[in-house]
């Protein structure tokens, strides 16, 4: 199964899988867990399934997030695409990071990951930034 997993850490893995790319809305999935501050979307219908780990994202997504269906599609997979670009370059360079990116993100924009697999990543991007006050894009990050 694909599998993008964002932690504190931020590790992160894609493994293949063959599903339906429908995507259905998290609130309303059977499978969907929050638990604590861990986000898991996977169902049938999914083609990539989204993990994310990370101590306060969970309230932040639900207290600070544009709703979804805000932004379209396409404006989030090119919000990703820049960020996880940056964020890839940035993996390369840990003594000036810190080690605040421990692994490469493996983002294809040829890929259709749907909509909420691209709008949780886009969102813990924009959390990630804020939070360690970072800038991947070239500009101010605003929830």
């Amino acid at each position: 199964m694909k599998k993008i997993v964002i932690s504190l850490l931020l590790i992160i893995a894609l493994a293949s899988c063959h599903f339906d790319k429908n995507i259905v809305p998290k609130e309303k999935k059977s499978t969907a867990e929050k638990t604590s501050d861990t986000i898991r979307i996977a169902n049938d219908s999914l083609e990539y399934e989204v993990i994310i780990i990370d101590s306060g994202f969970n309230s932040w997504l639900y207290g600070n997030a544009k709703p979804r269906g805000f932004y379209s599609e396409s404006y989030l997979e090119n919000r990703n695409q820049i960020y996880v670009t940056e964020w890839n370059n940035r993996v390369m360079q840990p003594q000036r990071y810190n080690n605040l990116y421990e692994m490469q993100i493996n983002y294809d924009r040829n890929i259709h990951y749907g909509y909420e697999v691209n709008y949780l990543i886009y969102n813990y991007m924009i959390y990630f930034q804020i939070t360690n006050k970072q800038q991947l894009g070239g500009f101010v990050p605003r929830p």
